[in-house]
């Protein structure tokens, strides 16, 4: 019983992320913290980026929920999994896949190519205020 109430936590953090990730992104990234991302809708110049901190915030949390969990496996614990395991799905998906960081991830599935449209179009816009997309699993469009 406490495996599935863990497993549970995991993937009620996952959702959970998606919707924050969705919410940050477009109200706070594209709006007070533009001056942060705006370097992820720039041309690169080397492996990192100003937007990158972002990353580093969240696993900074991620650990220090595990970390204060860690002793009892309490529900800390599992909720800081939950945003790393988000974390490793983003670096997949967002910059391995979608912005090939990496050249090494091809694909003809319907979902995966959906993403990365949907992803282009967020990119189509260098201007804060018209970008549209902003979820990393789920689009609002049908490819």
């Amino acid at each position: 019983m406490v495996v599935l109430i863990n497993v549970g936590i995991i993937l009620l953090t996952l959702a959970g992320m998606e919707a924050f990730s969705w919410a940050i992104h477009k109200y706070l990234f594209h709006g007070p913290l533009w001056f942060i991302h705006k370097t992820h809708h720039q041309q690169r110049h080397g492996k990192l980026e100003l937007n990158d901190a972002f990353s580093i915030l969240f696993a900074t949390i991620a650990l220090y929920l595990m970390w204060l969990g860690h002793t009892t496996l309490d529900y800390r614990f599992w909720i800081g999994a939950g945003i790393s395991l988000y974390g490793t799905i983003y670096f997949i998906f967002h910059d391995w896949f979608i912005h090939n960081r990496f050249k090494a991830f091809k694909t003809n599935n319907r979902y995966l190519l959906g993403i990365r449209r949907a992803h282009k179009i967020h990119h189509k816009s260098m201007d804060k205020n018209s970008s549209e997309e902003f979820g990393l699993l789920f689009t609002k469009r049908k490819f």
